[in-house]
């Protein structure tokens, strides 16, 4: 029997049983899909999660003054530690792993425009805060060295904050009192899609020099509010192989100017986000890996019912295999004729699976999607292995029925009813 008698009689067979085939190989197309989706879908939510991250900022450390748990230098523990200004020049200046530093000092005071009033923070900060903060310009121009060195009265607006001010009318160039301070707007922010952030949406606040808000709002006299007041410290790294360095190296220059010991972890209160992004790109790759898992579990399942089909083909057809015995075919002509039955259609199946997936994953890309859901990214791991669990249940699921037939005896074959 050549090649094209047993494509034929193939084809023949699937002609006959056009809702069994359809329903089989419906089975393989939605196993392999669903590799190539689902997996797809966890790279996309990883992806998507990094993306988002960046928005709060790259690399970026956090630094927070705590209370000391341990003596040091003659001092009781229980100090409370107050940053100050003097502590992000000094990081400036001495620690070479650190790429950029600025201070926050965070102000809720009032705020009125010509069109609205509001009552949202304002953070004073260094202008090189603005671009490890990932905070960028759609209107005007951000705050610059000479705004920050002559401690001039300007603001960039966040988007919320924009909104709520002005309403939809101009801003640049727009006076606004804060706390009854005239300061002109000379920039406002692309809206940001955060999904973290550690003192609130960047949209909701004002960013002014750190000079003019410190002139202008100082804290509150209080016990504890020094000189030079902090809300906290903000750092960029040099490079993220000598991510633990840097921070442990700012752990040390605070240490000797506060009189702690840097070993002391509550001390300060550091948020390294850097960590926290590693932490949730292992969870998303764990969800990838269980997608993965369940994916090859539905198309192994799918291979379970091609194997049941080509069994109930074989009972069904046993006295044809008889009279084909009989008449001269070979135990190979059965084993190709029924191999290939089986073989024709995982492989049609698993075209169609792969078209439809990798598919499915294009136009998800291509059209805009609720921000919830994220674009799908196609895998070339997950093609791969989508092929080989295919050729694995075709050889499987089609060997062991193809065998079974094979083995028949024409009298035995030709008795059955």
């Amino acid at each position: 029997m050549n090649f094209t008698e047993i494509l034929r009689q193939t084809f023949a067979m699937f002609r006959t049983h056009k809702m069994r085939m359809f329903l089989t190989m419906f089975g393989i197309v939605w196993g392999i899909s669903s590799v190539i989706l689902l997996v797809g879908l966890g790279r996309g939510f990883s992806a998507d999660n990094q993306k988002r991250m960046k928005t709060l900022g790259k690399d970026l450390v956090i630094v927070w003054g705590g209370r000391t748990s341990a003596q040091a230098g003659g001092l009781a523990a229980g100090r409370e530690i107050r940053l100050v200004i003097d502590d992000a020049r000094m990081i400036r200046s001495e620690c070479y792993l650190v790429k950029t530093v600025s201070p926050e000092l965070r102000r809720g005071v009032p705020e009125v425009s010509q069109f609205n009033s509001a009552n949202r923070e304002v953070v004073g900060m260094w202008p090189s805060y603005q671009d490890f903060r990932s905070l960028t310009v759609a209107e005007g121009r951000p705050v610059s060295d000479e705004d920050e060195s002559e401690a001039r009265r300007v603001v960039v607006l966040g988007d919320a904050a924009r909104k709520q001010l002005f309403s939809g009318q101009p801003a640049v160039g727009a006076s606004i009192l804060i706390q009854r301070v005239p300061y002109t707007v000379i920039g406002v922010l692309q809206e940001k899609k955060q999904n973290s952030s550690y003192s609130g949406p960047d949209n909701d606040y004002l960013y002014a020099p750190y000079s003019a808000v410190a002139r202008d709002f100082p804290p509150p006299d209080k016990p504890g509010i020094v000189r030079g007041y902090l809300n906290d410290i903000v750092f960029e790294v040099g490079s993220s192989e000598q991510h633990e360095a840097a921070v442990e190296q700012v752990r040390q220059t605070l240490g000797r100017l506060h009189h702690f010991d840097p070993a002391d972890k509550d001390a300060l209160f550091v948020w390294d986000t850097m960590d926290g992004a590693k932490l949730v790109e292992n969870i998303f790759n764990v969800v990838t890996i269980f997608f993965a898992c369940v994916a090859i579990i539905t198309l192994c399942l799918g291979g379970i019912g091609v194997m049941n089909i080509m069994l109930v083909s074989v009972t069904e057809r046993t006295r044809e295999i008889g009279t084909r015995k009989a008449l001269g075919a070979t135990k190979r002509d059965i084993l190709r004729q029924f191999f290939a039955e089986s073989a024709m259609l995982t492989v049609v199946s698993g075209v169609l699976g792969l078209s439809f997936g990798v598919g499915t994953c294009w136009a998800m890309g291509a059209v805009p999607l609720p921000s919830f859901v994220p674009h799908p990214i196609v895998s070339a791991i997950s093609i791969v292995a989508s092929i080989l669990t295919l050729s694995l249940i075709t050889v499987t699921a089609g060997m062991y029925p193809a065998q079974r037939a094979a083995e028949m005896t024409p009298v035995e074959s030709l008795r059955h009813e």
